[in-house]
């Protein structure tokens, strides 16, 4: 006949036992979210000079509206503000209006960077044509995303 100390760590064991297996049911149900491969990026070479429209929205950022953006050299050599919070932007030089590449390398820094959701969208030659970067899902005003439109390259 078993002794009380002997029912006691019988008891204690199956208990642990029940618990440690409870634990791991739960835990394995928690594994990691399937990871999202980026599909790479199509080809595109940033030509020399090009004018293009932007327009960026989202977020609590300084960078809003609409902007039109002529680029020389890899370097923005004008942008004119075609909307009210555009030109606010540009006149107080409240931010840089970025080039596509430039937009193009924000993109690899938010995924190389863990945002929670980074989408682009290609033209058929692999230019860029939207872009949007959501750093935390459950965030407010963290968001960005634009819109490139009116491309054009120059000679």
């Amino acid at each position: 006949m078993p002794t009380p100390a002997t029912v006691r760590l019988c008891h204690r064991a199956l208990t642990a036992a029940a618990m440690t297996g409870a634990l791991l049911s739960t835990l394995s149900a928690c594994g990691e979210e399937p990871v999202e491969v980026a599909t790479p990026a199509p080809s595109w070479k940033e030509p020399s000079a090009y004018r293009y429209t932007l327009t960026s929205s989202e977020g609590e950022r300084a960078l809003i509206g609409t902007f039109e953006v002529t680029v020389r050299d890899g370097k923005v050599e004008k942008a004119t503000g075609l909307d009210d919070s555009a030109r606010r932007a540009v006149d107080r030089k409240l931010s840089e209006v970025p080039t596509i590449a430039e937009l193009l390398k924000q993109v690899e820094a938010a995924r190389r960077d863990g945002a929670d959701a980074v989408d682009v969208d290609y033209a058929p030659n692999g230019r860029p044509t939207a872009l949007s970067i959501d750093w935390e899902e459950d965030a407010i005003d963290d968001e960005e995303a634009y819109t490139l439109s009116g491309y054009e390259a120059l000679g």
